[in-house]
């Protein structure tokens, strides 16, 4: 998409469009992304996550809904369950130049002071993992009858979080109903997940069936989320999926989900191409900020 052809282009375009169209989920190659930077911020943080919990939670910020920083195991649920997860995690978010008006409106990243390595390696990916999103956004954009700015536009400045999660090995492998994380939807536009140190992703298919989800070295997985959905009137789904816990011998995981966010200022509406004829809207328009602190209350990381 990024180098070739106006044929191949089309081609990247509507094979993008239909995967994520029929299950809300598709493998990007070709990304660009050095696999070694993958791996050093694996490596960074899981030194981060040994440390022990007194200096974690030195990062934990409960009043602005943890947007940044360290979130302690435990706290975080989906929606519709009442029991947590079994995970800790740590949001790097967008950082803008001083002179910039969005500045002050985002929150602030908190970096670990024990261990330097983070700050520099993690805003490296957070900056290449920005620009393969805007390069999807573009040309899903396309898929969608719009001009291949749309969805960019939407995205430029937003609140967009690199979160790194930490699934320990743990005793709520045995509590029914426990896993390391209980099936959900992404709140947010679009989502991109490099490659995961160990299994366990699934998705659930329109046919009702769980479906392992495996990303290989060199592949990013993206799949769409609530705003997504809301904005096309559900035409793109935001699908549901789950992290099941281990079998076996288990073994601590680590992944690093990308989760693209609109500019503050953007209103969730839906798209009049994606309403049929004669039909109305099944969403009425919202600020997307006040969606995300509905969905963050939901979930146990807002008050």
């Amino acid at each position: 998409f990024t180098k070739g052809d106006a044929d191949t282009r089309e081609a990247f375009v509507k094979a993008l469009g239909e995967s994520l169209e029929e299950y809300g989920f598709v493998a990007v190659e070709g990304h660009g992304i050095p696999r070694d930077l993958i791996y050093e911020n694996y490596s960074n943080f899981q030194r981060f996550f040994e440390m022990p919990e007194t200096i974690k939670k030195k990062y934990e910020d409960p009043e602005t809904g943890r947007q940044r920083g360290y979130t302690s195991f435990g706290v975080e649920h989906a929606k519709d369950s009442k029991k947590a997860d079994l995970k800790e995690f740590f949001h790097v978010g967008r950082e803008l130049p001083s002179s910039d008006p969005m500045s002050g409106r985002l929150a602030k990243n908190l970096w670990p002071a024990e261990i330097e390595e983070v700050e520099k390696a993690s805003k490296a990916l957070y900056d290449e993992l920005d620009r393969v999103a805007f390069d999807v956004l573009e040309a899903f954009s396309l898929y969608l009858g719009q001009p291949n700015a749309f969805l960019p536009a939407m995205a430029d400045k937003g609140n967009t979080i690199l979160r790194v999660i930490h699934y320990p090995v743990c005793d709520g492998f045995d509590e029914p109903g426990v896993m390391r994380a209980a099936q959900h939807e992404d709140i947010n536009l679009m989502t991109l997940l490099p490659p995961a140190d160990e299994s366990g992703l699934e998705l659930l298919t329109r046919e009702g069936e769980w479906l392992p989800i495996h990303a290989i070295p060199g592949q990013i997985i993206v799949d769409t989320g609530d705003m997504m959905s809301r904005i096309t009137n559900d035409q793109i789904p935001a699908t549901t999926h789950r992290v099941v816990n281990p079998k076996g011998d288990p073994k601590p995981r680590y992944s690093m989900p990308f989760f693209v966010h609109p500019h503050l200022d953007v209103v969730l509406e839906v798209m009049e191409s994606c309403v049929p004829e004669g039909e109305t809207a099944k969403y009425e328009p919202i600020p997307n900020d006040e969606f995300l602190t509905q969905r963050l209350r939901e979930i146990g990381l807002a008050k």
